[in-house]
């Protein structure tokens, strides 16, 4: 089995380390995650990982209840660090050589963010997860996932989420909604389709990254997307991308 990818980027929201309990970090789905995660390595492919914070704090939510927006993003960040430590331990525990890499300095507990020796961890076999977004306030893990698979050269954005593919409603609430195979990045802008933030669709589409959404809660998903099975929705350029 030959993969399609030979280096990607693997968006995880903080809420699918939380699990069913919805908050928090539940060791059981972290360590389902890295299990998955160690048969792509095996493979021989390269793989970063950005973490979201969602399952400890949103900075949107607290700036919505009066705080200051920065400094809710900032309390946003340091909860993706915390996400991004647990998921190392479950990495390193089965075996998998892992560096996390902050846009914030924290000498103490992680290597701060540098291009160049994050890309050489990768061609090493290391995964590398980047937390604290891009270190800057008003921008998503989902821009730092776009952001970082440019710097990097990522062929694809791999976006792990607790449905399968994207969808004309919330499947979970309306049990009509229709899911899309494929979209284009104008499509999803247009449509206002919560797959990432505007400027995280933008920088992919100016960059030509293509997006897999897919179901991480079912085991051996990442592993088939790198595989090119078609589970999911795709989201590239064009029709005939």
């Amino acid at each position: 089995m030959t993969p399609k990818y030979r280096r990607v980027v693997l968006k995880l929201s903080g809420e699918s380390l939380a699990g069913d309990k919805g908050y928090g970090i539940d060791p059981q789905v972290a360590y389902s995650i890295a299990e998955q995660i160690k048969e792509v390595i095996e493979m021989r492919v390269q793989l970063a990982i950005v973490v979201g914070g969602g399952n400890i704090w949103r900075g949107v939510a607290g700036s919505a209840k009066g705080m200051d927006r920065a400094a809710a993003d900032y309390m946003g960040m340091l909860a993706t660090v915390i996400n991004a430590l647990a998921l190392q331990d479950a990495l390193e525990k089965i075996g998998v050589d892992t560096r996390v890499q902050t846009a914030i300095e924290m000498k103490a507990v992680a290597e701060a963010y540098i291009r160049r020796r994050a890309m050489r961890h990768l061609e090493k076999g290391r995964v590398v997860i980047f937390g604290a977004g891009t270190g800057n306030p008003y921008f998503s893990t989902d821009t730092t996932a776009a952001l970082r698979a440019a710097e990097i050269e990522a062929e694809a954005i791999l976006m792990a989420k607790r449905v399968d593919g994207v969808y004309t409603d919330d499947p979970l609430k309306n049990a009509d909604a229709k899911k899309y195979d494929r979209l284009t990045y104008i499509e999803v802008l247009n449509k206002g389709l919560q797959v990432m933030d505007a400027t995280a669709t933008s920088l992919c589409m100016d960059n030509n990254i293509p997006l897999y959404v897919f179901n991480i809660t079912r085991k051996g998903n990442i592993k088939r997307v790198i595989l090119g099975e078609k589970i999911g929705t795709y989201v590239g350029g064009g029709a005939n991308d």
